[in-house]
């Protein structure tokens, strides 16, 4: 039996996504619907509330705006921790690179991610199916999952943590969080699944993957691949820089300085650290 955990922006969720996990699940389970509809909730307080009132020794924790297409996901979870006790959190989206500099678990390069999705576009009439980064494997093992769909192994260490505010990077929390007890977290393409929203970059994102990376320094950069020194030093700068300039867009000055600062430790007086210096003193003044 597995425990499956929903943060609703409704009082329930829709009828159309209950039946379509009675219909596909393929095994008991439990449904623990935390209603957050007056916003009343983080999510890292939601999904502790759901980790709390599970009975399950799994638990997976899903979005409220997704279809699932695989039949049999649930016994597919559960077969999967009971034969891999190393196996701590499994995601249908991840990668094997996770950088120091704050950055979103899918900023590095794509043949380092492994996903397994129907995601749509806001806004759009468009979705798109993406499968890469599995080969001839179903599981490949990655550094952080996305959070529309993960399942983890119950262990009373782990816990989101609820100083972090909001409802952007509980996923790379828990990742983090697996990863400082020694378990290993895969990615799938056992399961997919249809999402019906994509993510925003707004202030809130920007601040608080600056204090998610600040609360887990000690134990980046992590690594599941064979990425060479040489490329993930460029993969730092060029995230670094990524987030500077977010930083920088949002008004958010203090966190942009101390990643600027960062960015000298890994190409000190570099043609590129120069020359995006300058960059820099003329948005700090503006």
């Amino acid at each position: 039996m597995i425990s499956l955990v929903i943060c609703s922006r409704t009082q329930n969720i829709s009828q159309q996504f209950d039946e379509n996990i009675k219909k596909t699940i393929g095994c008991e389970y439990e449904l623990i619907v935390i209603d957050n509809s007056n916003n009343q909730y983080s999510i890292f307080e939601a999904y502790n509330a759901g980790l709390t009132k599970s009975k399950n020794n799994f638990v997976c924790f899903l979005h409220d705006d997704i279809l699932i297409h695989s039949n049999n996901w649930g016994k597919l979870l559960i077969e999967t921790f009971q034969n891999n006790p190393e196996v701590g959190l499994l995601g249908i989206a991840g990668s094997q690179i996770k950088t120091k500099m704050p950055s979103a678990w899918f900023n590095c390069p794509k043949e380092q991610k492994a996903i397994y999705i129907i995601q749509h576009f806001n806004g759009q009439n468009l979705k798109d199916k993406w499968e890469y980064g599995f080969e001839n494997n179903i599981y490949v093992e990655v550094t952080a999952i996305d959070g529309v769909f993960m399942a983890l192994r119950k262990d009373p260490r782990i816990s989101f943590n609820t100083n972090m505010k909001g409802f952007h990077n509980y996923d790379l929390n828990i990742s983090f969080e697996y990863q400082k007890f020694g378990y290993k977290i895969w990615s799938t393409n056992a399961i997919l699944l249809e999402h019906f929203s994509s993510g925003s970059m707004n202030k809130d994102w920007v601040d608080s993957t600056f204090k998610i990376h600040a609360v887990y320094k000690d134990i980046l950069p992590l690594k599941t691949s064979d990425m060479s020194k040489r490329d993930l030093k460029l993969l730092e700068f060029e995230n670094g820089v990524k987030y500077v300039n977010h930083a920088l867009n949002f008004k958010l000055k203090k966190n942009a300085i101390r990643i600027w600062f960062d960015l000298l430790k890994i190409r000190p007086y570099s043609k590129e650290y120069i020359k995006f210096s300058k960059k820099m003193i003329r948005l700090l003044f503006q």
